[in-house]
């Protein structure tokens, strides 16, 4: 009788039961788990803490593991110093409307090449992820140019929330997400819409959009994360201290700020989206992963 390969594993059971193989398997994972720990919470601990200690203590070779007289007083000086609530609240504003833009143009990018299948439908998913292979660095100046002088309408765009907007909406590996997504949605529900009547947009609205809130929170999230981590690009097309995202005003401001107060503001602007990812963690996965209807 053929072995369920579900239960296959890389040791055996049998293995795994003796003695020896049960300590030396539970100590290879525990070695494994807190190695990957250390690697990931330790720039976020020695982070937080530095933005604990005094710039004589920040300097210091080799750095002290704990803050030998914490001063919360940084975070006080950052935020207040820094101006970080008008750097947040644009930041926050950007990657809201780069949020809507996504949602609604990607959106409709990928239901028109899932399900309404134009002409040419393959050939232009194939030339929208090819452009995933070029790398970002290379676009920038193109992009700059266009900005600069928005072709047609011959509008400058520095300064503009659309210098930043309209950039993100061409994202192919999101229209790619989000069609993979539908194609999984059974073609029974839309030729059932069709039968009752409803448009291609109404089908899209009442039972495309419904059914898709995992993918929809997907993108979304990477959003905002886009945005939020951005510096290059918003520096170039943001000059203005009054329309500058929080990534580039801590740099903007770090030439003449104590280093502890510069990291104090780094903690603080890392606290929302580490927030977000700690609310939609389980959303994140279940939209990546989801990839058929059962019913």
């Amino acid at each position: 009788m053929a072995q369920d390969s579900a239960t296959r594993t890389l040791i055996s059971q049998a293995q795994l039961e003796r003695g020896r193989g049960r300590v030396v398997y539970w100590t290879l994972l525990a070695l494994v788990v807190v190695g990957f720990t250390l690697v990931f919470i330790g720039p976020l601990y020695w982070m937080v803490t530095g933005a604990l200690k005094s710039g004589q203590e920040i300097a210091q070779t080799p750095p002290s593991l704990f803050p030998e007289n914490p001063r919360p007083q940084n975070y006080v000086d950052a935020w207040n110093n820094l101006d970080l609530a008008k750097l947040l609240f644009n930041t926050f504003y950007y990657a809201t409307g780069a949020v809507l833009f996504q949602l609604v143009l990607d959106t409709a990018a990928a239901y028109s090449l899932s399900k309404l299948r134009p002409i040419f439908g393959n050939a232009i998913l194939g030339l929208m992820l090819a452009t995933l292979m070029i790398p970002a660095m290379v676009l920038i100046v193109p992009q700059y140019v266009t900005v600069i002088d928005l072709p047609i309408l011959h509008v400058n765009l520095l300064d503009s929330p659309f210098a930043i907007w309209l950039p993100l909406v061409a994202n192919a590996f999101n229209i790619f997400l989000l069609k993979r997504f539908f194609d999984s949605i059974p073609e029974d529900l839309m030729a059932a819409a069709f039968v009752d009547g409803a448009t291609p947009l109404r089908t899209l609205w009442s039972i495309i959009l419904p059914m898709s809130r995992p993918i929809l929170g997907v993108v979304s999230i990477f959003a905002v994360t886009a945005v939020w981590k951005d510096f290059l690009w918003p520096k170039l097309v943001m000059p203005s201290p009054e329309t500058r995202t929080v990534s580039v005003g801590i740099y903007a401001f770090a030439g003449g700020t104590p280093m502890n107060v510069v990291i104090a503001a780094s903690v603080i602007a890392a606290i929302p989206t580490v927030v977000i990812f700690l609310i939609f963690q389980r959303n994140i996965m279940s939209g990546l992963t989801t990839g058929s209807l059962k019913g």
